[in-house]
């Protein structure tokens, strides 16, 4: 029997979103119903949302979800109704890369999360007036008061933590996180220069704080955002509204530069600017998103120090045992997540995405 839920819904590309009543599709063998309590909103629903990639609208998006599990398929053993989970990405389980601890870069990942919009099977998760709407967003789709989540996407976490102040943990935060932890893994006394100070460079410098990095460097436009990283673990602040960014880094790194970089902004001008401040054998790792088929050029011969640039998907995490970690690390106050959240009421999603746009809010959070 199908559920009837409120939920987001985005008409066509470029449309805002508007709340609707839509139907879930009963809980498969390897699927449960979730009670939102709290989702994040993220950069990769607004290029969705906006038509910048062919994901099916009108749709249901929402890939940050965190509530508690109402219902579970008959083969389901990983959660129970009652327990708190937080929502991440789902995967095969079965590919190569499912199975040496690398979900991130599952064989089937597009289709599952980001473009299909439908189960593996082709089957919808969401219907509107008996028409399948685009749905399965990450596993989940959890701009919706019910959620209908892949148990791939599900993770079990601590009960005594507020769901809204782990929400983002599901992308963004891990991430950011493991582009230092999983990538860099940063030596003592290294360089970590983090571009870009959303909530992914942000949780970049949290994390990089919690290594042995002794200089990290946090870039940025916007000087609110650059005191917050000084806050967060930052040593050094560089705004490259107002410096240039390589002479900027080559002072600070006294000519060395950088052994690892974050790249979070997506633009590929400070990406090549990434990749020049590199010192030999330093990394830098890929995380924001330009449009499909965007290109970068790089001077080859820079490279030939043993130079590496490296693409990540959401932090190369295995999702249960890594968010699990960070909930704890959120809890004992060493990851202070609750600087970088700003909470509205679902129905406030709109303004919530105006925010976000405008630079008012760093991770808007929906509670329900």
């Amino acid at each position: 029997m199908s559920l009837t839920t409120r939920a987001a819904v985005v008409e066509s590309g470029g449309a805002p979103f508007t709340l609707a009543d839509v139907e879930l599709d009963e809980p498969g063998p390897r699927e449960a119903v979730v009670r939102m309590v709290a989702t994040g909103l993220c950069h990769t629903d607004l290029g969705v949302a906006s038509g910048g990639l062919p994901f099916p609208l009108p749709g249901v998006l929402g890939h940050e979800g965190a509530g508690v599990v109402e219902a579970v398929g008959a083969a389901v053993t990983g959660v129970t109704p009652g327990d708190h989970v937080v929502l991440s990405f789902t995967s095969c389980g079965e590919c190569r890369n499912c199975d040496g601890g690398h979900p991130a870069y599952c064989a089937t990942w597009l289709p599952l999360n980001l473009i299909g919009g439908r189960r593996a099977d082709g089957s919808s998760t969401i219907s509107r007036n008996g028409q399948p709407l685009g749905g399965h967003f990450f596993g989940q789709s959890s701009f919706a008061e019910r959620a209908l989540v892949d148990e791939r996407s599900l993770v079990r976490v601590d009960a005594d933590v507020p769901l809204e102040s782990i929400a983002p943990l599901g992308c963004g935060v891990q991430t950011g996180v493991g582009a230092v932890w999983n990538v860099l893994k940063p030596a003592t006394g290294s360089t970590i220069v983090v571009l870009g100070a959303g909530a992914v460079g942000l949780s970049a410098v949290m994390a990089a704080a919690l290594t042995p990095a002794t200089t990290i460097v946090a870039v940025d436009r916007y000087a609110e955002r650059l005191l917050l990283a000084g806050e967060l673990g930052a040593t050094h602040t560089v705004n490259a509204a107002e410096r240039d960014l390589g002479e900027a880094l080559a002072g600070i790194t006294a000519g060395q530069g950088a052994d690892g970089v974050v790249e979070t902004t997506g633009n590929v001008g400070v990406l090549r600017q990434g990749v020049d401040a590199l010192a030999a054998r330093g990394t830098l790792v890929v995380v924001g998103a330009p449009p499909f088929g965007t290109e970068v050029a790089l001077d080859v011969n820079g490279l030939l120090g043993g130079k590496r640039v490296v693409g990540l998907t959401l932090g190369d995490a295995e999702t249960r045992s890594f968010i699990p970690s960070l909930v704890r690390l959120v809890k004992d106050g060493r990851l202070p997540l609750h600087r970088l959240i700003s909470t509205y009421p679902f129905a406030d999603i709109d303004r919530a995405v105006r925010d976000m746009g405008a630079g008012k809010a760093i991770k808007p959070v929906l509670t329900f």
